[in-house]
């Protein structure tokens, strides 16, 4: 029987052929004019375009609006460079007989087929000219310019699935009203407010810009947000109830000036460079607007096969390599919050460490296949600090998937991490490392106190035991550039010594916090993101007596993926960042969740 031409084409199966993109979820974020080269697999990509804002309006001027802003997904062809033009913001009015600028477009592709334009935000409008009966409208745009203050106005309108229009100002009878919020890519702006009352929670405020987060991750914008309006400048004499400035919209709008006493007023503010936010209106008395914030455009290569496709063309991406990949092959650092130090003289131990790809070769495990999704992110508070020989605490464990290290050892006789350093008096063990009983190791042991003169041990270190200067150092942490600079974390605390004037024990290399170096003095607390031991405190005269100890450093989690993948991360106090090689790094400083792309 003779073959379907149709159906043989498509591997003998029946059925419409839908494009396939196999693009790996590559992304690429364009602050600047320049060109992005598709991979070879790709064939649809999904884009945030997003254009310059308007600048603000001078003299309880309108706040200008947000560049245009839209995802879109677009057909293109692999292997192929595309040119992107990012649109810069428009410049801020310095005159009242003047409108702020609009900002300029940002274009994708242009010259093609897949071309996308968002439109530069609209000026803003400022006050009257003596003499006029209407202010300065605001000029339309991806998003509108908000009216100009005192006399009645409009706000610019918006361009439809690029932004919404500017507020408006409408009442005659009201010669101190603040200019108009700028519109934003979410909300239209607010309209400006009456005289000089206290200003309501909205008045004025430029709109909210969008949250591309969900799309495209936080590494862009104001964490992934872009496109707010500029906030209108405040109006009217200055009285305590006028000195309130209105708010730029999310996503980068900048803030309206404050009204003042008398002349010059205060400017409105930038909006964020970037973001395509608006620029503040300038407050009354003369004050100049804000400039809008340049645009950005992100380039998000899709990996989707939806429908039918073809045997050959699956067969064919899978010898290439371009067949979406299900599994990144994730290195990691898991440092553990490191524990404080003891008032008796004993070093905290360092938080535990495991790594792979990066730092001593010895100490590298092996890096994790994680599936593409969201992951759970702990980081270890350190130790908490203890004064007069109260009791102090260990540290707390960090984790990332299945990797977790152990808090550092509280000090004295303590396991951990890495253990805590034994006392000067009574028992002077010291605490073990390697709680965890992981392979390889993530710590070592305190070092052992000395009663006479009396010095207590150093906590352990990543890369060695506590106290083998023989003097109560920490032990050395460990080096690592999985972020790209070379970083030591994981030292132990130093131990504390009795005598006077005494020389302080150093903590260990990688953030372990200095011991104290005579009687009732303090330790030194071990450094923030590095899981550094805390130093001990020295006792005092009195067997209860003694200074404080020094509390353990929180700990860290890096982790790192190819190029072909995208890294997301919250909160925003957490950061990802891309190699110049290519690869993307997730650093967290505080709990949180990544996810992978």
């Amino acid at each position: 029987m003779p073959r379907n031409k149709s159906g043989s084409s498509n591997g003998g199966v029946i059925g419409k052929r839908n494009l396939s993109s196999f693009g790996k979820c590559t992304q690429t974020i364009k602050n600047s004019t320049g060109t992005v080269t598709t991979q070879p697999g790709t064939r649809i990509v999904k884009v945030l375009n997003v254009a310059g804002g308007g600048g603000g309006g001078d003299t309880r001027g309108g706040g200008g609006g947000a560049g245009g802003t839209q995802i879109q997904e677009k057909n293109v062809d692999g292997n192929f460079t595309y040119s992107i033009t990012v649109g810069a913001g428009g410049a801020g009015s310095s005159s009242d007989s003047s409108t702020g600028t609009n900002g300029s477009d940002s274009v994708f592709a242009p010259g093609t087929p897949s071309v996308l334009t968002s439109c530069g935000g609209g000026g803003a409008g400022s006050k009257s000219s003596s003499g006029t009966t209407q202010d300065g409208p605001g000029n339309p745009g991806g998003s509108g310019g908000g009216a100009g203050g005192s006399l009645v106005s409009t706000g610019g309108c918006g361009v439809s699935g690029q932004g919404f229009d500017g507020g408006d100002n409408g009442s005659p009878s009201a010669p101190n009203r603040s200019g108009a919020g700028g519109g934003g890519a979410s909300a239209a702006g607010v309209n400006g407010n009456d005289a000089c009352g206290p200003i309501g929670p909205t008045e004025s405020n430029g709109g909210a810009g969008l949250d591309a987060s969900p799309d495209f991750g936080t590494g862009f914008g104001a964490c992934g947000v872009v496109g707010g309006g500029g906030g209108g400048g405040r109006g009217g004499p200055g009285a305590p109830s006028c000195n309130t400035s209105p708010t730029g919209g999310t996503g980068g709008g900048g803030n309206g000036g404050n009204s003042g006493a008398s002349p010059p007023g205060t400017p409105g503010s930038a909006g964020t460079a970037n973001t395509g936010g608006g620029g503040g209106g300038g407050g009354a008395f003369g004050g100049d607007g804000g400039a809008g914030g340049s645009g950005a455009v992100v380039v998000k290569e899709l990996s989707k096969a939806s429908g039918v496709w073809s045997m050959q063309s699956q067969f064919q991406a899978k010898q290439q390599g371009t067949w979406p990949f299900r599994f990144a092959v994730t290195d990691y650092l898991v440092v553990a919050g490191g524990g404080a130090g003891c008032g008796h003289y004993k070093g905290g131990g360092a938080g535990g460490y495991r790594a792979s790809g990066y730092g001593p070769s010895p100490l590298q495990g092996t890096a994790l296949d994680l599936a593409l999704g969201e992951y759970s992110v702990v980081i270890g508070a350190g130790g908490s600090s203890t004064t007069g020989g109260g009791t102090n605490t260990p540290g707390n464990n960090s984790s990332f998937s299945t990797i977790t290290s152990t808090g550092g050892g509280k000090g004295g006789a303590n396991p951990g991490g890495s253990g805590g350093g034994g006392s000067a008096e009574g028992s002077t063990a010291a605490g073990s490392g390697n709680a965890g009983g992981f392979d390889p190791p993530e710590g070592n042991p305190g070092g052992t106190g000395q009663p006479s003169p009396r010095r207590g041990g150093g906590g352990g270190g990543a890369l060695e035991a506590g106290n083998t200067d023989g003097q109560g150092a920490g032990g050395d942490g460990a080096p690592n550039t999985i972020t790209g600079s070379d970083v030591t974390r994981a030292g132990g605390g130093g131990g504390g010594t009795e005598s006077s004037p005494g020389s302080p024990a150093p903590g260990g290399a990688g953030g372990g916090g200095p011991g104290a170096a005579n009687n009732s003095s303090n330790g030194t607390a071990g450094t923030a993101n590095t899981g550094g031991g805390g130093g001990s405190a020295s006792r005092g005269t009195s067997s209860s007596g003694g200074g404080t100890t020094g509390a353990g450093g929180s700990g860290i989690v890096v982790a790192r993926v190819p190029s072909d993948f995208t890294l997301a991360v919250t909160p925003c106090t957490n950061a990802t960042s891309t190699h110049p090689g290519g690869d993307k790094i997730a650093t967290f400083t505080v709990s949180g969740t990544l996810t992978i792309s």
